[in-house]
């Protein structure tokens, strides 16, 4: 009888002369810096992808005499040392970038980042989808530029999960321990020397949390863990697996990342000048913040003010499904005793995560919209689509008016861009990485290179794809039992020779508002299209949908029913086990990136953008990111249309939008060449680079942030907390005093206003205003002038009324316009609430219209 099998892994010893990769190695700018990466995979190419280029195992398992005959080869150390050297200049280099960021200093201010989940490298089993991968994306360039920038997230020892695709084409979810020692981490340590730990309150007992990092260039990311032998078994459990568990599990997470995040940070002596909450999950750091200002001598409500005026708070999703939501009973459960602590009632508490979404439960994104003064979704369409979705907290703004506003998401260049497009810049367009918000840079440069030379880059980028999928798809079709027949013709169909097929990608989480199915609502003009022998075409499907998503699993299962129909054999193609190495080869070697959300549901949308700056067309709904980027050469777009209609109508009518692109036009373009060069193609995929990477970067994105939001939020932040608070004081105060005698205030018209007026002759306006018991100091009045001659102006004309000197027992305000339009104009008149120290001047949401 066989005994059991106990694994021995012999580790080398590291010659002196290259002890520095354990340096490269423990710094996630391997992720983006292929010097670091190319290093590891000369050293063992085969090694490196068994690896899972994972630097950490892989230095590991080199044998020891490979390691002993590069310490005396002289290229290697030649290439070895060139890589140190970059890797020290970028951590001692002072980026002259942060200059630009004036009113934000490196040496004093710092930013604090929270995110449940980080998506930096498959090294590293931190992120489920597109929420972790932009985050990760935003440590990057906020190391890249230089800001002063510490993340905060959760250590999962599981992480989520992987996906494979059974024989009858049902996702299947596997869920691995991770083993820290194979982690780019360490643990953080205290001003003693010490691994960091610290406690959480939960109902009767403390949490213990250990703290690891995460380094990603300059940036810190504190990862927090339960994992602890003085923990219960089901406290050990909280950071076990990520959106794993039930609602219990899910806000003992957010609980141990917001309060826990917040008590991290302290425990390392940091006094985050700007806090920013990247989605609802770790809003109770807002609370934690609150506890720490009470403790300080402040009541709850200038507490909240002076918490609130250094927070930035981003929204992601427009789903509601996306929000989270705890029942009031749960909440109660948790922070009774929290409550105290803030010197306020259970129902005040209640109070802030009120929502009309579920009267019966506290909203995550109301907490952190209530707890911020900074509020922004992640592209100009959901940045209108959130105001509208949360106008609940300011009731009587319109929405287009209310404090939410916007920043377009962009992504990490250095990681997305294919090493062949790297290696040609360097050599055409040099010091590009210092360019990559430049327009004119990169349409200069690009339109430069020799067409024949960029066609032969994106054709060896196809290559390169194809040669992955025909392995990765031999592997699976093997463990389904799939034909051999079948796997000969689907490795003739995806052979790297094979580049004159127009290859469509699809990859993203399987939800149903991404309509993944879109294209088969005409399943016979599909497989017209897709089977012509003179114009062959082929889609790419990748991507998870959450296992408890049961309607996203069946849109797995139908794409993979539907590639094995005659029809679609060898056209259709469903990948499984999507993640960052499957994506990374998906966006840069496809020739057109599809995307047919539901609008208003795509709140930005990202893998786009890396496509696009790979040379990829973009195909999609104008709906997040591409609404902006899409200029009429870049890429193909379908106008979404009116939403409140029939959903199976809208769906058929953009299906055929869709399929009218691709046959008149996608695929015309595409075989323009006739088997040489097709200058149409190529002349677009010029126009995606040059439009959309200087664009819709990462660099751009964080600097973004960092001029209009985290600026004044730091700048707002010193000025409520000067002088042991004494603004936030007055202005808590002063909100009490406004919505105790709101409904008190009132307007008419101190005299009739005139109903015409000759050209260039001055308008007078009066209004009084009863005031209710507030000081005329306390509020605006505002003119609001309509130009559109239809009542439509999305942008009026705003003009603001004076207190005329007191002549009678009324409160008068005055206003003469002048450089009136002729045509009829639509005048409207509104006061609402006014202090110096508002962040936004409607954040009250209180406003009165005559």
């Amino acid at each position: 009888m066989a005994g059991n099998r106990y694994p021995l892994e012999v580790r080398p010893v590291i010659p002196e002369a290259l002890a520095r990769l354990h340096d490269l190695s423990g710094n996630l700018i391997y992720s983006w810096d292929r010097r670091v990466r190319g290093l590891f995979r000369r050293i063992d190419s085969d090694l490196w992808d068994r690896c899972g280029h994972n630097p950490k195992v892989f230095l590991r398992r080199v044998p020891q005499e490979r390691f002993e005959a590069l310490a005396q080869d002289a290229d290697f150390l030649a290439e070895y040392n060139a890589a140190l050297m970059a890797f020290d200049q970028y951590h001692e280099a002072t980026n002259p970038k942060i200059r630009r960021v004036d009113g934000l200093d490196p040496a004093t201010d710092a930013i604090a980042y929270f995110c449940m989940e980080y998506g930096l490298h498959e090294s590293l089993h931190l992120y489920s989808g597109g929420l972790g991968i932009l985050a990760g994306d935003h440590c990057k360039a906020a190391a890249d530029i230089g800001l002063p920038f510490t993340a905060v997230g959760l250590m999962y020892r599981q992480g989520y999960f992987t996906q494979t695709v059974d024989a009858e084409g049902w996702q299947q979810a596997h869920y691995l321990p991770v083993e820290l020692a194979d982690e780019p981490i360490t643990p953080a340590r205290d001003a003693d020397g010490n691994d960091l730990r610290i406690t959480v309150p939960f109902p009767k007992r403390d949490v213990h949390v250990r703290v690891w990092q995460a380094l990603v260039g300059h940036v810190r990311i504190l990862l927090l863990d339960t994992e602890l032998d003085e923990n219960a078994t089901d406290d050990r459990a909280i950071t076990y697996q990520l959106y794993g568990g039930d609602t219990g599990t899910r806000i003992a997470q957010e609980i141990v990342l917001g309060i826990g995040g917040v008590r991290a940070l302290r425990a390392l002596g940091l006094a985050p000048s700007v806090w920013h909450i990247n989605e609802g999950h770790p809003a109770f750091s807002i609370l934690e913040r609150c506890r720490e200002q009470v403790a300080a001598g402040l009541d709850f409500d200038a507490a909240l003010e002076a918490v609130a005026a250094a927070t930035v708070f981003t929204t992601h999703t427009p789903v509601p499904a996306g929000h989270d939501l705890f029942p009031h009973d749960l909440m109660t459960k948790h922070f009774r005793g929290y409550t105290d602590a803030l010197g306020i009632s259970l129902e005040r508490f209640l109070d802030l995560g009120d929502s009309p979404q579920d009267e019966g439960h506290f909203n995550m994104t109301a907490l952190a919209l209530r707890g911020s003064r900074r509020h922004n979704g992640v592209s100009r369409i959901h940045g209108d689509t959130a105001a509208t979705m949360e106008r609940y907290l300011w009731p009587e703004v319109p929405a287009s008016e209310n404090p939410i506003t916007y920043v377009t998401n962009g992504v990490h260049i250095p990681t997305f861009l294919a090493r062949d497009w790297a290696d040609l810049f360097d050599g055409t367009l040099p010091g590009w990485r210092s360019h990559l918000c430049d327009e004119s840079f990169w349409r200069e440069g690009i339109d430069a290179i020799p067409s024949q030379r960029f066609w032969s880059v994106r054709q060896l980028l196809k290559g390169h794809l194809m040669t992955a999928l025909s392995e990765r798809l031999t592997a699976d079709y093997t463990r389904r039992h799939v034909s051999r027949a079948r796997i000969r013709s689907m490795q003739q169909a995806l052979s790297p020779e094979n580049t004159q097929t127009l290859v469509i990608g699809f990859a993203r989480r399987f939800a149903t508002y991404k309509r993944a199915l879109l294209l088969f609502r005409d399943p016979e003009r599909l497989a017209r299209l897709l089977g012509d022998p003179e114009r062959p075409v082929i889609i790419l499907f990748a991507g998870k949908a959450h296992p408890k998503d049961e309607p996203g699993q069946g849109l797995i299962h139908e794409i993979v029913q539907r590639s094995s129909e005659p029809a679609f054999r060898d056209r259709v193609f469903f990948l499984e086990g999507y993640g960052m190495t499957l994506a990374r080869r998906l966006v840069t070697g496809v020739d057109v990136w599809l995307n047919n959300p539901e609008y208003p549901m795509e709140a930005s949308g990202t893998s786009g953008q890396k496509a696009a700056a790979n040379g990829v067309l973009n195909l999609s709904v104008l709906d997040g990111w591409w609404a902006e980027g899409f200029n009429g050469e870049n890429g193909w777009a379908v106008e979404p249309h009116a939403v409140g209609i029939d959903p199976e109508e809208r769906d058929d009518v953009e299906a055929e939008e869709l399929l009218d692109l691709l046959e008149y036009e996608v695929i015309p373009s595409w075989f323009s060449g006739d088997g040489g060069v097709p200058e149409d193609w190529i002349a677009r995929a010029r126009a995606s680079i040059t439009s959309i990477l200087p664009r819709f970067n990462a660099e751009r994105m964080v600097f973004e942030y960092a001029h209009r939001l985290y600026r004044p939020a730091a700048e707002h932040g010193r000025r409520l907390a000067a002088k042991d608070g004494a603004r936030a004081r007055a202005l808590g105060e002063w909100k009490r005093r406004i919505r105790e005698r709101w409904r008190g205030v009132g307007l008419h018209w101190a005299e009739a206003p005139p109903g015409a007026a000759r050209t260039s002759e001055p308008v007078r306006l009066a209004v009084a205003v009863h005031l209710g018991g507030l000081a005329a100091e306390d509020i605006r009045v505002e003119c609001v002038l309509d130009l559109s001659h239809d009542g439509t102006d999305a942008e009026p004309r705003i003009e603001r009324f004076t207190l005329a000197p007191d002549a009678s027992h009324e409160t008068r305000f005055e206003l003469e316009l002048d450089d009136l339009p002729n045509g009829l104009l639509h005048m409207r008149v509104r006061a609402y609430p006014w202090h110096e120290d508002l962040a936004h001047p409607f954040e009250m949401g209180l406003m009165t219209w005559l």
